[in-house]
């Protein structure tokens, strides 16, 4: 009886030991349980994830209690030249591959993964003042426009764009990110943006979306790396590892990205 109980007592163990949180994200798995992991993940990421990755962090710590997970959004080039200069990141999410590659080359991340990709949209305040309509009327006289400083991605996109339609658009402001274009766009500064089509959705009722048609847009592909400073830790690859997967894609879907 007293060995009967000492069984019972390892498998009861064994069993528990494979229902803690997976490094996914998700609690439980039907395969080999995941190791726990626990400290502070900071993520330097881009702007335009503000929304999807706030969340993605939420579901992240509630299935995995001992990660803390700490996010410094802003524009990928500004964040890529912080990577460089020696900021403390251990992950890297990037809204275009041109900035990835900077940190990459520069030798401090490796192995970039892309895992969503985007398009841009006119944002135009609810009432559109201006009746703008297409790419052409943000050349009309009078029309003022808001557009992405070029040096980061939603402006070297938003170039792409005009330069496929042949439209010539003088902007009033530039932004140094795509939450501060929208912003513009919010509070009447402005008579349209070019932002992406995740911010319009984010924005709801505050803003109104036009769309761009297909043959003149363009995407830009968001790759995320762990830093070289991170290399060995556990929780920030298993944070990339959950952006990834299945159940990061489909909260990525919900914000409007689509597959790289």
């Amino acid at each position: 009886m007293r060995l009967s109980r000492v069984v019972g007592g390892i498998a009861a163990a064994a069993l528990l030991a494979g229902c803690g949180p997976s490094a996914d994200g998700a609690s439980g798995s039907s395969g080999s349980p995941s190791p726990r992991i626990g400290g502070t993940v900071t993520v330097f990421a881009a702007a335009s994830l503000t929304g999807s990755f706030t969340e993605l962090g939420r579901r992240f710590q509630a299935a995995n209690p001992g990660v803390r997970i700490r996010f410094n959004f802003g524009p990928s080039s500004g964040l890529a030249q912080q990577i460089l200069n020696g900021a403390p990141a251990d992950v890297f999410a990037s809204a275009s591959t041109k900035n990835m590659d900077q940190v990459v080359t520069g030798g401090e991340a490796s192995g970039p993964a892309p895992f969503a990709s985007n398009v841009l949209r006119i944002a135009v305040p609810p009432d559109n003042p201006a009746k703008v309509a297409s790419l052409a009327d943000l050349a009309r006289p009078g029309v003022k426009v808001a557009l992405c400083e070029p040096r980061v991605p939603c402006g070297a996109v938003a170039e792409k764009v005009l330069g496929n339609a042949k439209v010539t658009v003088k902007p009033v402001t530039l932004g140094q990110d795509v939450k501060a274009v929208l912003t513009a766009v919010r509070v009447g500064e402005v008579d349209a943006g070019l932002v992406y089509a995740t911010d319009v959705k984010a924005a709801g009722a505050a803003v109104a979306g036009i769309e761009i048609p297909a043959g003149v847009n363009a995407a830009t592909t968001y790759p995320i790396a762990v830093t070289r400073a991170a290399a060995g830790d556990a929780a920030a690859r298993a944070f990339v590892d959950y952006v990834l997967s299945a159940g990061g894609r489909a909260v990525l879907g919900e914000a409007g990205f689509a597959a790289p």
